[in-house]
């Protein structure tokens, strides 16, 4: 089928990682499809930096192609992990499911010679960020409560999925089991107590050691397990009318659902970017959350085994990104990729503890919430009582 005619060579303007992925995406095509496949008009989508993301036209193809593709490249590995095999084996893991179970878009082909990977253009529909800085409270709402849902039916629709994420993983070279964040985690467990002490001058009492080495334990041993996209930034979700879609799967594993709940406790625990929520919005979507897991995990809907775990997993959330920020608080970087739409880091963290103390002292976590209360009176004695204004995210303003 011939979808366009004239000419279809890539734009003088594409620079050259984009003029290279669209290349390399020709030609894992044309090889899988045994006939050539030609594209042209790319767009650059953006990329975390580590990768390259392009929407391209499907200009010439003798087979039934979608008019437009997503092409996602890797140029290389980074040194202690590979996102590209977790992005590959998560496409192929969820592309596997049946249509109306997939939220995200379907692997249309891969190559891990090319480390790319094609996959179905969702279009242009808003991520979630734009809802959350847009003008409209409703339509924002609405934004999160879909992220809510959305990742509980991705929960309950890869439940017990290991073997067959890790078979793949072995098949793509990669290595076997890796959660990039639990690698991280356990990082942050080793060194923050020293870091804390050092920036600070704020201890770690052993009950609050004790208490975080059991958390990472529990997440270790756990059998609530499904796959996780591994970030929550909202630049990741599209709002579709269908409902959230994610993207972004750089650091995709099978992990703890719990530990993921938490991102709705700590909205987007994983980048800088974030403003705060109304009262009451992060129960409600916990509690939309829930609502889709409970039918696989029925235990999680008794408080007295839920809240417990969600609190472990909104601490260790809260340490790592203690972990990974504290270093650059004292050098004014702007908040992720979003410098001119962030609060200041140090107010993000800051806020990410004072959430902590308060759902700690809900439970009667006394030690947690006075080493929360001293991470608190350090940050505003560091960086001022304007650290604790948080302001909201311009759609609830």
């Amino acid at each position: 089928m011939e979808i366009t005619a004239g000419p279809v060579d890539i734009d003088d303007d594409a620079d050259s990682e984009v003029r290279a992925a669209v290349v390399a995406a020709e030609s894992v095509l044309s090889g899988r499809f045994g006939a050539a496949v030609r594209l042209a008009d790319p767009e650059r989508l953006g990329g975390a930096g580590r990768s390259v993301v392009v929407r391209v036209r499907v200009a010439s193809t003798p087979f039934s192609l979608p008019r437009t593709l997503v092409v996602k490249r890797y140029p290389s590995a980074v040194a202690d992990r590979d996102p590209f095999a977790h992005e590959a084996v998560s496409h192929q893991l969820l592309t596997a499911l049946p249509g109306e179970d997939r939220l995200t878009p379907e692997l249309v082909a891969q190559d891990g010679g090319q480390r790319l990977v094609v996959l179905e253009d969702l279009g242009k529909a808003p991520r979630l960020a734009e809802k959350l800085l847009g003008p409209d409270a409703r339509a924002a709402e609405r934004g999160l409560l879909s992220w809510a849902h959305a990742m509980g039916r991705l929960h309950a629709t890869t439940a017990g999925r290991d073997a067959d994420f890790d078979a793949l993983m072995r098949r793509q070279g990669g290595q076997c089991c890796a959660d990039p964040i639990a690698v991280d985690v356990h990082a942050a467990l080793a060194g923050l107590p020293a870091l804390l002490a050092g920036s600070l001058r704020v201890g770690t009492p052993p009950a609050v050691l004790e208490f975080a080495a059991r958390a990472v334990r529990g997440f270790g041993t756990s059998r609530r397990r499904a796959f996780s996209p591994s970030t929550s930034c909202p630049d990741n979700h599209l709002v579709t009318s269908k409902g959230v879609r994610f993207l972004d799967f750089e650091g995709g594993c099978v992990r703890d659902v719990v530990f993921d709940a938490a991102c709705l406790r700590v909205p987007f625990p994983s980048c800088w970017c974030p403003y705060g929520l109304p009262a009451g919005m992060s129960e409600a979507m916990v509690a939309a959350w829930r609502a889709e897991v409970g039918s696989v995990w029925p235990d999680l809907d008794d408080d007295a085994v839920f809240l417990p775990r969600l609190l472990e997993a909104q601490f260790l959330w809260v340490w790592l990104s203690t972990w990974r920020g504290l270093p650059g608080l004292d050098l004014a970087l702007p908040s992720g990729h979003r410098p001119l739409d962030s609060p200041p880091r140090g107010t993000v963290l800051a806020s990410r503890w004072v959430r902590l103390r308060s759902d700690a002292v809900a439970l009667g976590e006394k030690h947690v919430a006075a080493h929360a209360e001293a991470m608190i009176s350090a940050l505003i004695t560091r960086y001022g009582p304007e650290t604790l204004e948080l302001p909201l995210y311009p759609a609830f303003r």
